[in-house]
């Protein structure tokens, strides 16, 4: 019979690529998983919640939590909440940040998990940031989850030892395609898409990162774009 006394890991869970391999990681090792899905008012918000409830199907994740932050798209800044800004197409390579980065989201996104971390005895957090092979978002650097921890550390109370996990930081999409179907992940249950929640546009810096990682694992996706 499976032990019933495993650690608990939250897993921010988008239902992207990299949140359902970071999830088949957590589980690989060793932790009972606790998904949490945030609505931040993101075009693509219906999509990605499907995505992210099919992923626990996939999962057996049976404990979720899915939070409305819709005032991150009332700050705005970001193409991605904004409607009336335009999603560029993709700047990979130039070193630029595009205008989907959503201010300091993974710091409001962290807090949360922190909060419900504390209130489940969840000894560990597990976020799917990429710093090698990404858009250069500030809030996905490994520099930045290492000062967080430090914040977490501080601001929890005695006994909590919250771990934040970067499993996938160093990795290239690549990488998260050969590890996803390596664990079973069905990627046609994910989403990657900034502008379209049907047909993904191609276009976009995420759709270009996941058709780059899928090229250069040598596997075709099997998702359509236009």
């Amino acid at each position: 019979m499976e032990s019933t006394n495993k650690s608990i890991a939250i897993v921010l869970l988008s239902g992207g690529m990299d949140s359902a391999v970071c999830a088949a990681l957590a589980a690989e090792h060793g932790y009972e998983l606790a998904a949490l899905h945030l609505n931040y008012g993101q075009r693509t918000q219906s999509k990605e919640l499907e995505c992210f409830s099919q992923l626990c199907t996939d999962l057996n994740i049976n404990r979720k939590l899915v939070v409305d932050v819709g005032y991150l798209s009332q700050i705005g800044g970001s193409s991605l909440t904004d409607f009336e800004m335009e999603i560029l197409p993709s700047t990979l390579g130039t070193g630029e940040i595009p205008n989907t980065y959503v201010p300091f989201r993974n710091a409001n996104i962290l807090a949360i998990a922190v909060s419900w971390a504390e209130v489940i005895d969840a000894s560990a957090i597990y976020i799917g940031a990429m710093e090698q092979d990404s858009s250069g978002y500030p809030d996905c650097r490994a520099s930045f989850f290492a000062a967080f921890q430090a914040t977490v550390n501080l601001g929890t109370k005695t006994g909590s030892n919250i771990r934040i996990i970067t499993p996938i930081i160093d990795m290239k999409k690549s990488d998260i395609v050969i590890h996803g179907l390596r664990h079973g992940i069905d990627f046609s249950h994910t989403w990657s898409c900034y502008k379209s929640s049907d047909i993904a546009c191609g276009k976009c810096e995420s759709c270009q990162l996941r058709l780059r990682g899928f090229k250069e694992a040598g596997v075709s996706d099997t998702l359509s774009y236009m």
